[in-house]
């Protein structure tokens, strides 16, 4: 074994895929058609993503369409990904913020669009554009946190799970209403869900059994900490001083600790390891380390 890790220089397919900025999940060896889905998409408007990229590496993603509680309409989806792919090229950023605007989450998908989109062959589409986002989101080099005011539901609940954490206000709630609706989660969020809380949980809340107000959410793990208030502004700046403790530092280390938890997520331990090594690779000898290594010799002194 230790021949193989030792000796093993080559990336396997799957760490190559984690490395690359923009691969997606699924393309038309899956029978997937992202341009069409598009095209499909487009003819849905209404609300839009909005992102603030403030100086101290933070951004802030807002779902806001708050005449239908920040649902997504097919615009919205679209501008989802153009926001991913703008924040994969964010070479200064350190953290993300992801909230709804008028102090609710989301409320998943806009019926308008779930209506036109009747056919399973439109579902199963839906579902790998709506993975391929999301998954690319989860693998940004930035550590993210969901600010959840008021209400995430359907499939604004899954989008809290591709978080790397996630905040509630004291009166918000998480509901999973897919099967009400007759379906399942189809954005990855049951998948991601069981590795948050595990199966156990994750079928209580799955099936509706356990309903998830911010204290019964924080008693299962499925968040972080309760915020002290419920006010939209108020909580923002609460989510953004809880978020420093984890990014106040060079954005180089930053981006690659978050990385190296990604491989370590999603790969075999060989793999994760050697990623590991190499992304060790980016950082030692660099600035922020040799600046370290120079302060740390004068309190030795």
């Amino acid at each position: 074994m230790a021949k193989n890790l030792l000796n093993a220089t080559s990336l396997s397919a799957r760490t190559k895929l984690l490395h690359q900025v923009g691969v997606s999940l699924y393309n038309t060896s899956h029978g997937f058609y992202e341009e069409e889905v598009k095209k499909t998409l487009q003819q849905f408007p209404g609300g839009s993503i909005d992102l603030q990229k403030e100086d101290n590496g933070i951004g802030i993603l807002t779902l806001n369409n708050p005449s239908k509680m920040n649902a997504f309409s097919g615009v919205m989806m679209l501008q989802l990904l153009e926001k991913v792919i703008e924040l994969e090229n964010w070479t200064e950023g350190k953290g993300l913020i992801v909230r709804g605007a008028k102090n609710t989450f989301s409320s998943g998908s806009d019926l308008n669009a779930v209506k036109a989109l009747g056919t399973p062959q439109d579902g199963v589409a839906l579902s790998m554009f709506m993975q391929n986002t999301l998954t690319r989101f989860m693998r940004l080099p930035l550590i993210s946190v969901a600010l959840i005011q008021g209400r995430a539901l359907g499939g604004g609940a899954e989008f809290t799970t591709a978080c790397d954490f996630r905040l509630m206000t004291p009166e918000s709630e998480i509901r999973f209403v897919h099967k009400e609706m007759g379906i399942i989660p189809s954005w990855g969020g049951a998948s991601r869900l069981v590795e948050i809380i595990g199966s156990r949980q994750a079928l209580k809340v799955l099936s509706g059994a356990l309903k998830l107000n911010s204290e019964k959410a924080l008693n299962i793990g499925m968040v972080e900490e309760v915020l002290q208030s419920s006010d939209e502004t108020k909580s923002l700046e609460e989510a953004q001083e809880w978020l420093m403790q984890f990014v106040n530092g060079p954005p180089e280390v930053i981006r690659a600790l978050k990385k190296s938890v990604c491989s370590g997520r999603e790969l075999y331990l060989e793999e994760a390891l050697q990623n590991e090594r190499d992304l060790l690779g980016t950082v030692w000898g660099g600035p922020a380390n040799l600046e370290a290594i120079a302060r740390k010799g004068k309190f030795n002194k």
